[in-house]
C-alpha cells in the first residue's frame, strides 16, 4: 500500500519558489530547500524530481501567478494609460519597499540559466511573449476606445514596453536613485502618448 504524502505539495512548491527566487538556481543548495520546504530530500525527489525539475516547477508556478496578476490588473482598469502607469510605478515602488531586491524570478532565470539551457530559454521566452500579448491586447482596447491614438502599432509598442520592463527590472537590481527610476518610468509612459 502506497504511503500518503505527509506534506502539502502546494505549500512546499511555494517555499521552493521563494528560495529559488531569492538565491537563484546555482546558489540554492538542497539543504536550503529541505530547510525552507520543511521536508527531507527523499520527499523532494519523490514529489518533484531532481533540483532542476523542482526549479522548473517553481518557475512555472511563478510565471502563471505573475501573468495572471498582470492580466487581471489590466482587465480591471477602466483606463489603459492608468493601467500602464500603475503597473510601472507599482513595480518600482515594490522594489524600493522590499528588504532585498529579488527582481523578477523569470528574468533572473533568463539571465542565469537561459543562455546555456534550452528548456529555460524557451520557458522564459514564452513568458515574455505571453506578457507581450497581454500588453498588446490592452493597447488595442485603448485604441478601440479612443483613449490611445489609432496610429499606434499595438504589437510593436507592446514589444517595446516588454523590453522596457526587462531593462527597468534589471536596472532595479542595482538600486538606482529613486528619481532616476521615476524618470525612466515617465519616459516609458510617453510611448503611449505618441
Amino acid at each position: 500500500m502506497a504511503r500518503l504524502r505527509e506534506f502539502d505539495e502546494v505549500q512546499a512548491l511555494d517555499a521552493a519558489m521563494q528560495i529559488f527566487w531569492e538565491k537563484g538556481f546555482e546558489a540554492t543548495s538542497l539543504s536550503d530547500l529541505t530547510s525552507r520546504m520543511g521536508i527531507q530530500r527523499p520527499s523532494i525527489y519523490a514529489a518533484f524530481g531532481d533540483k532542476k525539475q523542482l526549479f522548473e516547477a517553481a518557475l512555472r508556478k511563478y510565471t502563471q501567478i505573475h501573468a495572471s496578476n498582470i492580466r487581471n490588473q489590466f482587465h480591471n482598469s477602466s483606463s489603459i494609460r492608468e493601467a500602464f502607469r500603475a503597473f510601472f510605478e507599482g513595480m518600482v515602488e515594490q522594489e524600493y519597499m522590499g528588504e532585498f531586491n529579488r527582481g523578477c524570478f523569470c528574468l533572473n532565470t533568463m539571465v542565469e540559466l537561459a543562455p546555456h539551457d534550452e528548456k529555460f530559454e524557451i520557458l522564459t521566452r514564452e513568458h515574455q511573449m505571453y506578457l507581450t500579448v497581454i500588453f498588446q491586447d490592452a493597447i488595442e482596447r485603448g485604441i478601440q476606445s479612443g483613449e490611445l491614438k489609432p496610429r499606434l502599432n499595438a504589437k510593436a509598442l507592446a514589444q517595446t514596453l516588454i523590453v522596457s520592463l526587462i531593462g527597468l527590472t534589471v536596472m532595479m537590481k542595482s538600486r538606482p536613485e529613486r528619481s532616476f527610476a521615476d524618470n525612466v518610468v515617465s519616459g516609458i509612459l510617453l510611448l503611449l502618448a505618441d
